[in-house]
């Protein structure tokens, strides 16, 4: 997936085949149980919000089944991708 296409924090989704839905709250995270891979999202549960460490979800685009509402954007975070999108570009 392309940076510029990553929806912004606070964006709310139904994963595939779950009955919960999700916020963003972080984007292009990294896991820290020893593997180390990366994630487009990292996201709480909604409306409940951040409730400890083990109810954080990890997981990509494509894991996605529905868009409930997209989060806000601004000219910072316009920047942000941009300066994210060239930083992939360039690794």
């Amino acid at each position: 997936m392309k940076i510029q296409e990553l929806l912004p924090i606070g964006t709310v989704v139904l994963l595939k085949n779950a009955e919960k839905r999700v916020m963003i709250f972080g984007i292009k995270q990294t896991s820290t149980d020893g593997k180390e891979e990366e994630y487009d999202y990292i996201g709480v549960m909604y409306p409940e919000g951040y409730m400890g460490g083990e109810y954080q979800f990890l997981f990509n685009h494509e894991d996605i089944g529905t868009i409930v509402y997209t989060g806000y954007e601004d000219d910072e975070r316009k920047d942000f991708i941009n300066r994210l999108s060239q930083y992939y570009k360039d690794v």
